[in-house]
C-alpha cells in the first residue's frame, strides 16, 4: 500500500480534529497521568489529548513513518513511536488508551478490542472512534468499483475497513467495563465541490483502491469518473457548496 501522505490528510485538518475534540470532551477522567493514542497520524489528535491533560505523559503510535516524521515536527510534548495497533504491546498499561479514527483499518475487533481494553488501567478507560462505512460516498465508490469498466482491475476487496454497529462493542466490553459510553454522530461538512470529497477520500479509503491501479493514467481515468459520480449524488446547493454527511460512531468503556 503506498505511503500515507499528511499534507493530503491535513487538507481536511478541522473537519477530522472535530470527532477527536468531541471524543475528549466525553471521557470522565480528571487527571489521567499516562495516554497512549494509537493512530495518532500527524499529531492533530495528540495535540487535542495535551490541550485537555497538559500534566499528562504522552505517547503517540503510528505506523506511517510520514505521518510520525510530521508529529515530531509539531510542538505536541510526547513520545513517538512507530508500531502497528494489531501486534502492539506495551510493556506497562495507561490510565486511557485513545484512538481517534484508526480502528477501522484494524482486523478482527472481536479480538483486538477487548486486547487493547487489557492494557487499560484499573480506574482508566479505552475511547475511540470511528467513522462507518454507512455513507453515500461509499455506496458511491463501491458501484463504480464494481462497475463494468473497472471490477476486472481490482482484484480485492474495495479497502481494508472495520466498523461495527455499538451494540458489537457493548456486548465486546460489558464484561469487564464498570461503564460504557456509545453515541453516534452525524456531521454535516460544507465543501466547495465533488472534487473536495474526492481529496478527502484520497487521504483514506481511496488510498487502497488507486494503489491497485498500474499507472497514473488510469489512476486519473478512475478519479475523473469517480468525481463525475459524486457530482450526481451530492448536489450542489443555490450557494454552489455541497452537504457532506459522515457518521461516526464512539465508545468510552471505563475499567
Amino acid at each position: 500500500m503506498s505511503a500515507w501522505n499528511p499534507e493530503i490528510y491535513l487538507q481536511f485538518e478541522k473537519e477530522r480534529t472535530l470527532p477527536c475534540k468531541d471524543l475528549v470532551s466525553r471521557i470522565e477522567l480528571e487527571s489521567p497521568s499516562s495516554i497512549a493514542d494509537l493512530g495518532c497520524g500527524p499529531g492533530n489528535s495528540t495535540a487535542v489529548i495535551e490541550e485537555k491533560w497538559p500534566k499528562a505523559e504522552l505517547l503517540g503510535i503510528d505506523n506511517s513513518p510520514e505521518m510520525l516524521e510530521k508529529a515530531r515536527l509539531s510542538k505536541v510534548r510526547a513520545e513517538w513511536l512507530r508500531a502497528d495497533i494489531l501486534h502492539w504491546k506495551p510493556e506497562k498499561t495507561f490510565d486511557l488508551i485513545f484512538s481517534n479514527a484508526a480502528l477501522q483499518w484494524v482486523p478482527d475487533h472481536e479480538t483486538t478490542i477487548p486486547r487493547l481494553f487489557s492494557f487499560v488501567k484499573s480506574g482508566g478507560a479505552l475511547a475511540f472512534q470511528m467513522p462507518t462505512r454507512t455513507d453515500l460516498w461509499s455506496d458511491v465508490l463501491e458501484r463504480l468499483r464494481q462497475s463494468s469498466s473497472w471490477k476486472d482491475r481490482f482484484h480485492s476487496a474495495s479497502s481494508e475497513f472495520y466498523s461495527h454497529e455499538p451494540r458489537s462493542y457493548y456486548d465486546l466490553l460489558s464484561g469487564s467495563s464498570r461503564k460504557i459510553d456509545l453515541w453516534e454522530t452525524k456531521y454535516y461538512h460544507v465543501l466547495p465541490n465533488a472534487a473536495a470529497v474526492v481529496e478527502w477520500t484520497k487521504g483514506t479509503a481511496l488510498r487502497p483502491l488507486l494503489d491497485q491501479l498500474p499507472d497514473s493514467k488510469t489512476r486519473e481515468a478512475f478519479i475523473r469518473e469517480y468525481t463525475l459520480e459524486l457530482t450526481r449524488a451530492y448536489p450542489a446547493h443555490p450557494d454552489g457548496k455541497l452537504l457532506f454527511p459522515f457518521l461516526r460512531r464512539f465508545v468510552v468503556a471505563y475499567r
